[in-house]
């Protein structure tokens, strides 16, 4: 096995991690227990990660981060709404 499938297949893997919390917070509109300073930290982890893909030209790592990038914002723009409303 080559190690940019496991490279890709790792980055499927942590971008599609998100996925379970956003449906639940999605099917509970409730986000009282969400982190949002964990969110901001890992937003930065993955725009750096993204950055790091860029110059390297590895298109695998920036694929996949800008995937679990676009995850993060929606748990983000769910979690600040959803907070709002259990208030």
């Amino acid at each position: 096995m080559s190690t940019e499938i496991i490279g890709i297949a790792a980055g499927v893997c942590t971008a599609i991690s998100l996925l379970p919390q956003l449906i639940k917070i999605i099917r509970e509109k409730e986000a009282r227990d969400i982190s949002l300073f964990y969110l901001l930290i890992l937003f930065a982890g993955l725009a750096l990660w993204i950055w790091y893909g860029v110059l390297r030209d590895d298109i695998p790592i920036i694929g996949t981060n800008i995937v679990s990038i676009i995850l993060n914002i929606a748990i983000i723009i769910f979690g600040i709404r959803y907070k709002r409303k259990s208030s």
